[in-house]
Formats: C-alpha cells, sequence, structure tokens
C-alpha cells in the first residue's frame, strides 16, 4: 500500500487571462526543482508537493513488458528547441537499441531525479543503445525543463503519452529498454534505485558494455512516482 495520500495540485491554465498579448508556457508558473531537491532558481512546471517517500513500496512493473511496441507508434524528436520530423518507432530501432528516460515535467517527482537520470544515461554514450529522454510535453516545455540536456542528450516530446501508454507505464519518471526488435526488454518506474540498477545492467549486458551503480552520490533516496497519464 501507499504510503499517505497527499492531494494533487491542479495543473494551470495554459492561456493567460482575456486581454493579455501573449500565452505562458506552464513552464514559466512555478519554481523547479531540479536534481533531486527544489531549487527556487529555475522555473517549474507546478508549485512544490510530496512524493510518497515511504521506503516499503515499489512501483508494478509495466504492463507491457516484455511485448513488442505497436509499429503505428511515432516519437518526435526535439530539434534546435522545436518539434522535428516524426518517425514511427522501428525506424529509431533500425540499428540501435533505445534507453529511455520517461520524464513529465509537470511533476516534482520527474525533476528531483534529473541530474540522476544524466548520469545513468551518459554511462551508455557510445553503446549500442541510443540514449534519450521522453519527455510527456511540447517542444517548447520540454526544452524549457531539460535546460542544457536538451543538447546534450537526444529528446522526443510525447505530449499526448503515446510513448506511455505503449509501454504500459502507470508512473513516471520511469527507465526504460527497448531493443532493435522492438520489445520492451526492461523497465523501472518510480524512483527505486535497485530497479533502475537492474536496467542498466539489462542494457549492459545486451550492448556488452559496463554498466553503472544506482544510487550514485548525491542521488535522492527512492519515491514513487507520478501517475503516468497525468
Amino acid at each position: 500500500m501507499h504510503g499517505a495520500t497527499v492531494p494533487r495540485l491542479r495543473r494551470p491554465c495554459r492561456a493567460l487571462a482575456p486581454g493579455c498579448a501573449a500565452q505562458l508556457s506552464r513552464l514559466t508558473r512555478h519554481g523547479v526543482t531540479i536534481g533531486g531537491y527544489p531549487d527556487r532558481g529555475r522555473q517549474s512546471l507546478r508549485s512544490l508537493a510530496v512524493a510518497d517517500t515511504t521506503p516499503d513500496t515499489a512501483a508494478p512493473a509495466p504492463s507491457r513488458l516484455g511485448e513488442k511496441l505497436p509499429a503505428d507508434l511515432v516519437l518526435t524528436p526535439l530539434v534546435d528547441g522545436a518539434a522535428g520530423t516524426s518517425r514511427p518507432i522501428m525506424e529509431w530501432l533500425t540499428t540501435f537499441h533505445l534507453a529511455s528516460v520517461v520524464l513529465d515535467p509537470y511533476t516534482n517527482e520527474s525533476s528531483w531525479i534529473l541530474k540522476a537520470a544524466s548520469r545513468v544515461l551518459e554511462q551508455f554514450r557510445g553503446s549500442d543503445a541510443r540514449i534519450n529522454f521522453i519527455v510527456t510535453a511540447n517542444a517548447v516545455d520540454a526544452s524549457a525543463f531539460l535546460g542544457p540536456n536538451a543538447d546534450r542528450f537526444l529528446v522526443f516530446c510525447d505530449p499526448d503519452r503515446a510513448f506511455v501508454k505503449a509501454a504500459g507505464l502507470s508512473e513516471l519518471p520511469a527507465f526504460v529498454f527497448t531493443r532493435v526488435d522492438g520489445v520492451v526488454a526492461a523497465a523501472a518506474q518510480g524512483w527505486n534505485p535497485p530497479e533502475w540498477e537492474a536496467v542498466a545492467d539489462a542494457i549492459a549486458e545486451v550492448c556488452w558494455w559496463t554498466s553503472i551503480p544506482v544510487p550514485g552520490p548525491g542521488d535522492p533516496g527512492p519515491f514513487r512516482g507520478s501517475p503516468a497519464l497525468g
């Protein structure tokens, strides 16, 4: 069972009040949390909330674990801060596997592990796994949320959460390994370091690469993720 239930905050409307000339991204409305704990010097997507950090809770396995992603699933890359050309999932898997960290930028749970997730992905740079972030937002919000990471990593924008649904995810953040045959070979949901390490080990085994210990220095303690469908 989960710990005490914490009321989730209502997401702000995208549009400004009538009479304003411009629209603001939800990013500009709240203070962001980066790298594990709140950092009021950045911009975020909702006000501070409390995650379920009960140590004896664990997220369930994704419902599509071990299954092939649907061929009609499309991924849209972030290119120079804008949405690039969308391509079917199997076109992204023609040569490389996908090692994906899936984040919801409108939740603190995802922002708390951004630094840790970047460190884990970086370990597999140069391997046969294409390291990437999948962000459940449009190009503007994804770019603003990731900051410099938007230039360091391949990023996919998934505002409709098509990948989230196709992979059977129920909590975010998530770490998902998709093989070149389109099968979700390993996945972890929420922030449970041993489970993330298990996914890293699975990637290393398939790619003949060196894995990485999780957690690392400065990583946050374990906590449950936010609802994957928002």
